[in-house]
């Protein structure tokens, strides 16, 4: 008796929400089957990957990411290099030391910085904040002010303060809004009715869904993205059909098997090493889930998940 497959291709599809300008624009989402199930249907945006960089520089960073950076001494051409770090498909900004409880750099020296950064590279530009809320809402309006026209992806809007965030970015200056939710199909459905209610057209909207390391509750990432996708294609809920873009760097180099040193835990091999596998295990992890976008920062890690993409897709 003959095979004969079913496919899986649906009649909804995620919405395809463009980064950037000109010819270095990037297109996230747009598919209408799973993730990576190109037996079923082209998918015409392979999952894209950003390279972090933060207001901190690269101090506290592990030596290959230092090497890479070798002989950049300002922001402009840390970005540059990050723009051109193989695999590369667009620039994150973290403003990590705009925090309150760390070194509370003001919102004009964050905005200076963001100015700095998109007037030094051509692929898009991401920017994340430093998760306090009143911080971010301030910092997030000033920073899509002053990037008019570069059509930034501004994350994120949360709960708390998606008001202010949405406003600024998706209507007064027109960028793409992050719409950040925690682990939750119910919580990012939510957050999408209310940022869609403020007048931010879908199409403008990415969402993050949350993200752990790979071994931390990751289980819950997985099924929530899981879900929202299903929802998304198989029930043609609009309200879910936005990309998700998922920031692994920061995750996957915060926890132990990352941060304990080589003199604490020899017997775990190089920290450096150990940092890497974690960022691509975790990267690899949600787009196999249904991540259209993740955010790295090591060299080898971006160069192994753009060989993964390629090699899928």
């Amino acid at each position: 008796m003959p095979f004969n497959g079913k496919s899986g291709k649906f009649n909804a599809a995620i919405r395809t929400v463009e980064l950037g300008i000109g010819d270095k624009a990037v297109k996230l989402g747009g598919e209408n089957v799973l993730p990576f199930y190109t037996f079923d249907a082209p998918i015409e945006n392979a999952p894209k990957i950003g390279v972090m960089i933060t207001d901190m520089g690269l101090e506290n960073e592990v030596a290959g990411i230092k090497d890479y950076y070798n002989g950049c001494t300002s922001f402009a051409e840390i970005a540059k290099k990050a723009e051109e770090m193989p695999g590369a498909d667009f620039v994150v900004l973290r403003f990590e030391g705009a925090d309150p409880n760390g070194e509370n750099k003001s919102v004009e020296d964050c905005v200076a910085i963001a100015k700095e950064v998109g007037d030094a590279i051509s692929v898009p530009l991401v920017i994340e904040g430093c998760k306090n809320v009143e911080k971010d809402a301030d910092l997030f309006a000033k920073v899509a002010e002053a990037l008019q026209g570069k059509n930034v992806l501004i994350m994120s809007a949360r709960e708390e303060n998606y008001k202010g965030v949405a406003a600024a970015a998706g209507l007064a200056y027109n960028q793409k809004v992050g719409a950040e939710s925690a682990v939750d199909i119910n919580l990012a459905k939510q957050l999408n009715v209310l940022i869609g209610q403020l007048g931010v057209d879908q199409g403008n909207v990415v969402m993050n869904v949350g993200s752990a390391a790979a071994g931390y509750g990751f289980e819950y990432v997985v099924s929530t993205m899981d879900r929202i996708k299903a929802a998304a294609l198989s029930q043609n809920d609009a309200q879910l059909q936005m990309p998700i873009i998922t920031p692994v760097a920061e995750e996957a180099w915060s926890v132990k098997e990352a941060m304990a040193s080589e003199a604490d835990m020899p017997e775990w091999g190089s920290q450096e090493e150990r940092g890497i596998d974690m960022e691509v295990e975790t990267a690899a992890a949600v787009l196999a889930s249904g991540s259209n976008a993740v955010i790295l920062k090591h060299p080898t890690s971006v160069a192994t998940i753009s060989k993964l993409i390629k090699e899928l897709v």
